[in-house]
């Protein structure tokens, strides 16, 4: 479940576009995100997935018609007083076109017309000459002034074989900008700098030294950031995870990139948190070429890698929070880098456990402050892991 979205009323509303099966699986994560759903379906929409569908999937009550009217429960004005987020997906050109104007000729255009004051997300897709035309150019500057959040399109093959922009987006990113729409934006106006994932060390062409670092922590914070309402920079070594919706990424590979990009972007900064796995070791002289496969042993060197937090002090203070992996005496060890490195906080991860830390979807980590103070948060989700990280340090950025 989501930190954000559990126990939050949402009212997805459902035009006629193709990517309405998409809208389906919306549903389905949002239900799994802790949501109270209730859905709204255009006539034409119905026409394409039947409300049993919407239903079903999503767990809750699907309504339709603008005169269902009963015991004074009027659906329009009530289901807009019930939610706390309106999101419309797939939003059709008419669709838009119309709520631009005013006009509420069916339930779902009278009930975001009346959803005054609330949240509204809105998602276009449509063939793209459709969606460059200037019609509907026009609409969606007059939807941003009326203040709807609108999720651009992307560009891919398009429903109808062209290709273009007007492709609906991964539901990731709709679910991950509605978090963004509810969270308290306790960092609003704060400028931070994450790290995250592995760096990689080259021995020659095709090998190199790395860990086994995910970079799902990482990102988890990052995200979290974002959600509390700063400005995002996320530097990353390599990973196989999507980039974020509304973060500007950096992507590096050893740890001297990594120490650069830091560097670099340091002065601009209100709060630096480093949570990846930066290699302690890179080879002296890597390969340019494959190295041959002999008989007998190779001698590998390696050398110290810089380490960023440390050539950071006496630099411009900032807060600076640091991760710290221990598989014995990690309070110790940790609180040892905590005060080696002039951090404010360093959060301790736990590596000996199986189920948590390294590849893992969950964390059970301890955030020690240099103040002494030290809090245990259990193992949970990663995500719930950074949006507790990340409050604490919001907390510290107010003290």
């Amino acid at each position: 479940m989501s930190h954000y979205l559990r126990g939050k009323k949402i009212l997805l509303c459902v035009s006629s576009g193709i990517a309405i099966y998409k809208t389906v699986d919306l549903a389905s994560r949002l239900r799994k995100a802790g949501c109270i759903l209730s859905v709204i379906l255009t006539p034409q929409a119905r026409e394409m997935v039947s409300d049993v569908v919407f239903s079903s999937v999503g767990g809750c009550a699907v309504y339709l018609d603008i005169n269902d009217v009963k015991g004074g429960w009027i659906p329009h004005t009530e289901l807009s007083r019930w939610a706390d987020v309106v999101i419309l997906a797939p939003a059709t050109a008419n669709t838009m076109a119309k709520i631009a104007a005013g006009i509420a000729d069916n339930l779902l255009l009278a009930t975001v017309l009346a959803a005054t004051g609330k949240p509204k997300l809105l998602v276009p897709t449509m063939n793209s000459r459709m969606y460059e035309n200037p019609a509907t150019t026009r609409n969606i500057v007059q939807l941003r002034d009326y203040g709807w959040h609108i999720i651009d399109p992307e560009t891919g093959e398009l429903a109808c074989g062209e290709f273009g922009l007007g492709r609906y987006p991964d539901n990731e990113v709709i679910v991950s900008e509605t978090e963004f729409i509810l969270a308290e934006k306790r960092l609003s106006g704060k400028k931070v700098l994450v790290t995250a994932g592995p760096t990689r060390e080259r021995i020659d062409r095709v090998r190199f030294i790395t860990n086994r670092s995910s970079g799902k922590m990482g990102y988890a914070v990052a995200r979290a950031a974002r959600n509390l309402g700063a400005t995002v920079v996320l530097v990353t070594g390599p990973t196989t995870l999507k980039p974020l919706h509304g973060i500007e990424t950096v992507e590096v590979e050893s740890a001297a990139e990594m120490k650069n990009v830091v560097a670099g972007r340091f002065s601009e900064t209100d709060i630096l948190i480093m949570a990846a796995a930066v290699a302690d070791y890179s080879p002296e002289n890597p390969s340019s070429a494959k190295i041959k496969k002999t008989g007998g042993p190779i001698e590998l060197v390696l050398l110290r890698t810089s380490d960023i937090l440390q050539e950071l002090q006496g630099k411009e203070k900032r807060l600076v929070v640091g991760f710290c992996a221990e598989d014995q005496d990690l309070i110790e060890n940790c609180r040892d880098k905590l005060i080696r490195k002039e951090l404010d906080m360093i959060v301790a991860n736990d590596i000996s456990s199986e189920d948590s830390g390294f590849e893992s979807d969950y964390n059970d980590v301890w955030l020690l402050f240099k103040d002494g103070r030290k809090i245990h948060v259990p193992r949970l989700a990663k995500d719930e892991v950074a949006y507790r990280v990340v409050c604490e340090v919001a907390n510290l950025q107010k003290s």
